[in-house]
């Protein structure tokens, strides 16, 4: 299911779409976020993706690795 690239109107709705399928399951916060680069194309710095990131997974109780162990 690609579509073509576009910036998304909603990185946070796609970050919720993204915790969502990993809710059983750890994502590593790397891989969240070159997983919201592909979908989204966006350019936001790698802190301010994973700072989003943190506080929607907590928000959610969601574990989210940190590091790529």
């Amino acid at each position: 299911m690609h579509h073509p690239h576009v910036e998304s109107p909603s990185v946070a709705a796609m970050v919720d779409k993204l915790l969502a399928e990993h809710r059983t399951g750890l994502l590593s916060m790397q891989e969240a976020i070159s997983l919201l680069r592909q979908r989204t194309g966006t350019d936001r710095s790698d802190a301010d993706l994973a700072g989003l990131i943190t506080k929607k997974a907590a928000h959610l109780g969601i574990a989210v690795v940190t590091d790529g162990h």
